[in-house]
């Protein structure tokens, strides 16, 4: 195990040091022991690098925001221990490292494996939402429920220790770091860009996934040129434990078959896939007389136009307010309300809440008093599901009605009061 700096990650190593490196990422709420089954196999062809996510199995927890940070964290570590290219296989967000990998880092990447992956898992909402129990809650109802989402019925009563296994482990990750891995998920939507993943890639999934299930799997496979769909029968979400021989052998199979070394024409041998590139040495040459500066033509001023804020706000205010509230509020729009939709999402949010002189939770703050002081009940209730998103506690809220009451009057944060106690219900009550 290493020591672990902020911009790398906690990992581990096995199998022989001269073989090519094959990496394995996790997936959230899990450490690197979900494929503690496949290394023995693996190790016999492969070095094998297990990492593990920020804050999870005892990882120091620095938050990653969004799947590029967590790629970058890999690559950083990759290049700390000289890896230059290697293969790789990931298990749901492990998965989405994997296409982050394929989609900016061609160069590093040999094959690919994406395991309960997706190219946009579920929706932001969805996500967000789950930040929200966990920011209210901690993570113990999701660690209590994770078992229902990772593994068949069958399976979990069969294998109690596994089963407590699962939910020791999500227990024991750091809440901060498991929200912001909700937000990377959230944020993560790469369906436009599969047809660039130019490597050979092996899309497994499990015939009774709920999560990400066959259905996402085929949309991968339609998308990546060269993809082939693996479906695994009798097992659900984290099939590398639910059916670890199945997911070796097919594991084995792809990454024997589809990747091959790198001929280096300098040496006229096969170059060792995970080493660092050889570099030939080249004879000095004498010396060449520099270059005459060129005189560049004059250059037309140009009148830099400012952008237009509507794509900045219509960002923010779905990260904000969530997709499915953005989503109705403009089919709703008809001709008549469609300029003032456009105007809110263009001066309200890409104006306003897109400056970076406060922060979102401040900001939140700032809109619930003034809808208190306004009586604008009906744009709180959505406002208190938006500071809920922006990081804003209950006990929070309370306090921010609390002294609203004092400024803005006792009736108007009764009512306030009321309209809050019901959202934050809805929004706080984890899901069985």
């Amino acid at each position: 195990m290493s020591e672990t700096p902020s911009n790398t990650l906690q990992y581990r190593f096995d199998g022989p040091e001269e073989a090519p490196v094959l990496i394995l990422g996790p997936s959230l709420g899990t450490t690197w022991h979900m494929w503690d089954r496949q290394v023995p196999e693996l190790a016999k062809q492969w070095r094998i690098f297990r990492f593990d996510l920020p804050g999870h199995g005892g990882a120091p927890a620095y938050p990653a925001g969004s799947v590029g940070d967590l790629s970058a964290r890999l690559l950083a570590t990759l290049d700390g221990l000289g890896v230059q290219r290697f293969g790789y296989a990931g298990c749901a967000l492990g998965g989405a490292v994997g296409i982050e990998l394929a989609l900016r880092h061609p160069e590093r990447l040999a094959s690919l494996a994406l395991i309960a992956a997706s190219p946009r898992f579920g929706t932001a909402d969805e996500f967000r939402q789950r930040g929200v129990i966990v920011r209210t809650n901690g993570l113990d109802p999701i660690a209590r429920t994770s078992p229902d989402r990772w593994f068949t019925s069958g399976f979990a009563a069969a294998q109690p220790a596994i089963t407590e296994w699962a939910v020791q482990m999500v227990r024991t990750t750091d809440p901060g770091c498991y929200i912001a891995a909700c937000e990377a998920l959230a944020a993560f939507d790469v369906r436009p860009e599969l047809g660039r993943v130019g490597v050979p890639t092996l899309v497994l999934v499990g015939s009774d996934d709920q999560v990400t299930g066959p259905a996402e799997a085929r949309t991968l496979v339609a998308g990546i040129p060269d993809a082939r769909l693996a479906v695994v029968p009798g097992a659900s979400h984290l099939v590398p434990v639910e059916q670890p021989a199945a997911v070796t052998d097919l594991l084995v199979r792809h990454f024997s078959t589809a990747w091959q070394p790198a001929f280096d024409s300098t040496t006229g041998q096969m170059a060792a896939i995970g080493a660092a590139p050889v570099k030939p040495v080249l004879s000095a040459a004498p010396p060449q007389p520099a270059p005459r500066p060129e005189i560049a033509p004059a250059v037309e001023p140009q009148v830099m136009s400012r952008p237009d804020p509507y794509d900045a706000g219509i960002k923010v205010r779905r990260e904000v307010l969530g997709d499915a509230h953005v989503d109705r509020a403009l089919a709703e729009a008809e001709g008549f309300s469609g300029d003032f939709q456009e105007f809110i999402t263009r001066y309200a949010w890409g104006e306003i809440w897109d400056r970076p002189g406060l922060d979102r939770r401040s900001r939140s703050c700032v809109t619930l008093t003034a809808l208190v002081a306004g009586g604008h009940l009906d744009e709180l209730a959505f406002h208190v599901r938006a500071a809920l998103r922006n990081g804003l506690t209950p006990a929070e809220i309370k306090e921010v009605l609390l002294q609203a009451a004092v400024y803005c009057g006792v009736p108007a944060a009764n009512s306030a009061f009321k309209v809050a106690q019901q959202v934050i219900r809805e929004e706080t009550t984890p899901t069985e």
